[in-house]
């Protein structure tokens, strides 16, 4: 039985569920989660939650991460990226300076509004709307803020000229980012129909390229046993928050997870984690109802280490 959180890095053609049902297979495990689902035709940094860590999924999802995403602007499609049906093609000769991109970019930094394409999993009337999409169904749907921390235009050229212009951008975002939707928001603000033709994902909360193994390199690992030495403890996922080493005076009411006193680091922090020997034992937030009180959000059993 593993456990811990094994950086994946999924390969084009699969989806974040095909990763998941080869793993367990690979494994021999069914507690396996991971951590928000990236298109069959992106590749890139996918968290992979083992045992007990599959109760902070949840807080990997709720991270920033980091892509590179080709911008191709002339023609939009149904599906905001290079996999869906034309819709409109713009075929007369563009021309943009670094300045005039650049400009586009600073203006789509920060809180942004978007609104989700209609090829996506969100949920309109409890209905996915890739669902509707199918039906050949257009919904009405919400939009929503997310937040763009930066992005960087990669290709140092000074002008971009052509039909179609495609340039490469890396971004930094919050969660719930559409990559496709923010490259039609760029067209848009260059005066063209757009969309995203290739998308990879680099890092993901704290976790980057470098620390991943493919499926393959992965089954390698387990034939020889040397996959422990791969997996990043619970701790990993906890990292953003403070963290206090449980003591004898506190220790039974924080391994029952009982509301408690509220600590002073709860002033200024959203969670603080709770450890025994370094590892995690409970994280516990603000009671949403008694003053000055906390309570756990998350239990982890301390019988054994990550």
């Amino acid at each position: 039985m593993y456990e811990g959180i094994l950086p994946l890095w999924k390969e084009k053609g699969m989806t974040s569920h095909d990763c998941v049902f080869k793993l367990r297979k690979i494994l021999k495990m069914k507690r396996i989660g991971h951590t928000g689902t990236l298109d069959p035709s992106v590749e890139g940094v996918l968290p992979i939650c083992l045992g007990q860590a599959t109760k902070v999924s949840e807080y990997i999802m709720e991270q920033g991460k980091t892509y590179i995403a080709t911008i191709s602007i002339g023609t939009s499609t149904t599906t905001e990226d290079a996999d869906g049906e034309i819709v409109e093609n713009d075929a007369t000769p563009k021309s943009f300076s670094r300045a005039q991109i650049l400009e586009v970019l600073a203006e789509l930094t920060g809180e942004i509004t978007q609104i989700p394409p209609m090829y996506s999993a969100v949920k309109v009337n409890g209905k996915k709307l890739y669902e509707y999409a199918r039906e050949g169904k257009e919904v009405e749907r919400p939009s929503r803020k997310v937040m763009i921390h930066h992005i960087k235009l990669l290709d140092e050229a000074a002008t971009f000229s052509g039909q179609e212009v495609t340039f490469n951008i890396e971004i930094d975002c919050g969660k719930g980012t559409y990559i496709r939707t923010l490259a039609v928001q760029i067209g848009e603000l260059l005066g063209y129909p757009a969309h995203m033709s290739s998308l990879v994902r680099t890092a993901s909360g704290s976790f980057t390229k470098t620390q991943c193994l493919t499926l393959a390199e992965v089954q390698e690992a387990v034939d020889k046993h040397t996959l422990l030495d791969t997996l990043l403890p619970l701790k990993e996922a906890l990292s953003a928050w403070p963290t206090l080493d449980i003591n004898e005076e506190n220790q039974k009411s924080i391994t029952n997870g009982q509301v408690v006193e509220i600590h002073p680091l709860l002033a200024k922090n959203e969670k603080i984690v709770y450890t025994i020997l370094e590892t995690p034992v409970a994280v516990y937030i603000k009671h949403p109802t008694k003053t000055g009180m906390m309570k756990p959000e998350k239990m982890f059993s301390s019988e054994k280490g990550d």
